[in-house]
Parts: C-alpha cells; structure tokens; sequence
C-alpha cells in the first residue's frame, strides 16, 4: 500500500512529539486524522495547509468521547490502517499531597493515558479485523523500565500497563494481520516537559544521557514513519527505545 492511499489517526497531534509526527507524515503524504483536546491552533493550520488531513476533537478523559473519535474518523475516512496512539499527561502529585487530591491526579492520568488507549485498541482491533489489517503503534515511556520519579508513579503505572497492552496485541492479533509496536522515549523537550525542567534544569537531565543534547519530537517522528510504510512489520511486539542512552536495557 503506498503511503498516498494510508490513513492514520495520531492522538494528540496538537503539540509536542504528536505534532511532529503529524508533520512528518504529512510530508508524505499519508492521509492523516488529526486528534487534538484544547490546543487547536496548530491543527487547524495543518489543515489548511494539507488537503490530506482532517482535524477531531475529543477530551480522552471521557469514554464518551474516544467512542465518537474513532466513529468518527472511521466514518471520514473510511478506514484507517494505522493509529499512533500518542496522546498523554505528564502530571506531578507528590506522596505529600492529600490523599484526595493524590488520588485525583492518579485517575486522571490513568483514564488518558491508559483507559483511553485501551478503549481505543478495543475499537480499533475490530476495524482491522474487519479491514483484514492494520497496525498500532504505542508512544511510551523509558519510565515502563526503569521507573519514574516519586511525584510522577501514575504516569510509569499508565506506561507499563500500555507496554503491556501492546505488548499483548501483537501477541494475540497477529494471524489477523494486526501489528503493534511501541516507541519508549526518555526525556523529551516538549511543552509538556518544560514544568519539569524548569524545576530539575537542562543540565541535570543531560546527566542522564550518553548523548549531549535532550531528544525531541522531531527525533521520535521518523521512527513513526518507517513504522507506518510496513518496512518494520516483523518487528510487531517490539519496544524501540529512544532515550538518548540514558536508559539501555
């Protein structure tokens, strides 16, 4: 299939390594289904600079509306061959915190960047099923491996369940033509990511690395490329990690 006649969905595709791969994929001309949540700017001038793309909203922390996401890129564009599955939090609730509000953050990160995922493949493996084929791919986190720090234990909860999850896709799906894969950044600038370096500082997390600069979108989105041209299918079930070296295993 060439790249002209692919339609992919990227969650999150409003900003930071979402954004970027939306880019790069519609420099390529895939046709691309853009999802966002509140930062609209972006994707509206992708879509007005690309006749192969579609911009949808949904606030993932509902079910709700991950339902009518997929109903209705599926309805747009027919079909899609691929989803990169990229939209996520990155949010800070420290043991300190009250118990409530701890709690709180725990739910909510795990309801975006698990429950929605996982309600997402549900609908998604049906579609392929259907299809005859199609592929995941799984924004993760080198925090599935090697841990988190103490103010972020939902976000490595959520990473490791979807690693899992993927994980379990490629495994379970594959006679139906169905890959999964999962990209395991480590640190990366994004905006998302800004609270915490403003905290910690650059120079310190470049400890971490074997490599001198911190990895950015644009490092993770070709990856996310190669992956949708079918040139890494018999790779399905594996974790690629790009972290820089800061975490090898």
């Amino acid at each position: 299939m060439s790249s002209i006649d692919q339609k992919i969905l990227v969650t999150g595709a409003s900003k930071g390594i979402g954004l970027a791969i939306a880019k790069e994929l519609l420099r390529e001309d895939f046709n691309v289904a853009l999802h966002y949540n509140t930062g609209h700017e972006e994707v509206e001038q992708l879509t007005s600079m690309h006749m192969n793309c579609a911009s949808f909203q949904a606030d993932l922390e509902d079910p709700s509306n991950v339902i009518t996401l997929m109903d209705s890129c599926i309805e747009d564009f027919k079909r899609l061959d691929t989803i990169v599955l990229n939209a996520g939090v990155f949010l800070p609730h420290p043991i300190e915190e009250a118990v409530g509000n701890w709690y709180s953050i725990w739910k909510k990160t795990i309801d975006i960047n698990l429950n929605s995922i996982g309600l997402i493949t549900k609908i998604a493996l049906e579609h392929f099923i259907k299809n005859g084929q199609g592929r995941l791919i799984y924004i993760g986190s080198r925090a599935a491996f090697r841990g988190e720090t103490s103010s972020y234990l939902a976000y490595a909860a959520s990473k490791g369940g979807l690693t899992s999850l993927a994980r379990s896709v490629a495994r379970s799906f594959g006679k139906y033509n169905i890959k999964s894969f999962v990209i395991a950044p480590g640190f990366t600038k994004t905006a998302m990511a800004e609270a915490f370096i403003n905290t910690n500082g650059e120079e310190e997390l470049l400890k971490e690395l074997a490599l001198n600069e911190l990895t950015t979108p644009e490092d993770i989105a070709p990856l996310v490329k190669l992956i949708c041209s079918g040139q890494l299918d018999h790779a399905t079930g594996t974790t690629i990690d790009i972290n820089g070296g800061s975490y090898i295993h």
